[in-house]
């Protein structure tokens, strides 16, 4: 199982991190070990400015390569939405010396994802995201505001990567990242549907 993450993917983020906006999919990996289980988050103690990143998330259902946009919806009939751990602080070190960005990405438990629901029936290029953050709204988005929407996502990572069944694509995060800390309670929202909540250790 792999788990795919897409950089970059939303205007607003882009400009709160100060970033320059993509020509094209920005595209990293993370470990199967980046897989939270279920329980709480523990911060790690190699960083102490870990943020949150709310994304939606798509379970890729069957074996594909060199997928076509339009047969890319054949290809995930499940999605969620979970949280791209990011330890910021290294990140910006490894960012100022031009180095691979895993350790600040991909590190044990750094991949949140919540409850699977079913696709049948929604419009994937118009759902709502949120996350609170101790009961308040920290980040929202709309799909329809991606630079680059799902099933063109699945038919662009697919020219790299073999997609498997049970591979996770996460897919760019809005604006509203923050630094969490201990005690912090974060839940996410699909539609207004609640399919996580995780607390901070």
């Amino acid at each position: 199982m792999k788990i795919i993450c897409i950089g970059r993917n939303y205007v607003d983020h882009i400009s709160e991190l100060n970033n320059e906006r993509p020509d094209e999919p920005v595209i990293f990996l993370k470990p199967d070990t980046a897989l939270l289980k279920e329980g709480d988050f523990y911060l790690p103690n190699f960083s102490t400015d870990i943020h949150h990143e709310i994304e939606i998330v798509v379970k890729i259902s069957k074996v594909g390569k060199f997928i076509d946009p339009k047969f890319a919806y054949k290809y995930y009939n499940e999605i969620s939405v979970g949280i791209d751990f990011t330890a910021r602080d290294i990140k910006q070190k490894l960012k100022e010396k031009e180095l691979p960005r895993e350790k600040a990405k991909a590190f044990d438990s750094s991949a949140l994802v919540g409850e699977f629901i079913s696709v049948r029936g929604l419009d994937v290029e118009n759902l709502q995201i949120e996350l609170l953050k101790n009961g308040a709204s920290q980040q929202s988005g709309n799909t329809n505001q991606m630079l680059w929407k799902i099933n063109e996502l699945i038919a662009y990572v697919s020219q790299y990567f073999t997609l498997k069944t049970g591979d996770l694509i996460f897919t760019g995060t809005p604006s509203g990242v923050s630094r969490i800390e201990i005690n912090d309670v974060l839940e996410g929202f699909l539609n207004k549907k609640q399919l996580f909540k995780v607390n901070i250790r």
